[in-house]
């Protein structure tokens, strides 16, 4: 495939540029896409340019190879996952000791005025078959 057959994005960038290089753009939403980005950028490439705009991450992944860029555009979507699930997870946790006195969740005093803390998680991976 030559430049001037290139399949473009929703954004009109080439596939395939006039150079051979193979490009994917990822663009996701999430309630906190500073976090999430930042929680990402350790493992972000020198063939990764991303940027955050409000709720917005925009990844641009080059790769010279075709296949390169399948497991570079594979890595992150799979980091992405993560970082929101952990980030959810966080999230539930922290709201866990806001437990109401009707019941929802929260912290609970002893007969001695001790505090208590709802600490029952769910630790099963869901990510992975088993």
């Amino acid at each position: 495939m030559t430049g001037d057959d290139a399949v473009a994005d929703d954004e009109g960038v080439p596939a395939v540029s006039t150079d051979g290089t193979r490009t994917a753009a990822v663009r996701t939403t999430h309630a906190d896409a500073e976090l999430v980005a930042a929680a990402l950028a350790p493992d972000d490439t020198d063939s990764m340019a991303v940027s955050v705009d409000g709720d917005t991450i925009d990844c641009r992944i080059e790769r010279p190879t075709t296949g390169g860029l399948r497991s570079t555009v594979d890595d992150y979507v799979v980091n992405l996952r993560v970082a929101e699930r952990v980030i959810e997870r966080a999230n539930e946790h922290r709201t866990a000791g806001e437990r109401t006195a009707d019941g929802a969740v929260g912290n609970e005093s002893t007969a001695d005025g001790a505090e208590t803390r709802d600490t029952d998680t769910d630790t099963r991976h869901t990510d992975t078959n088993t």
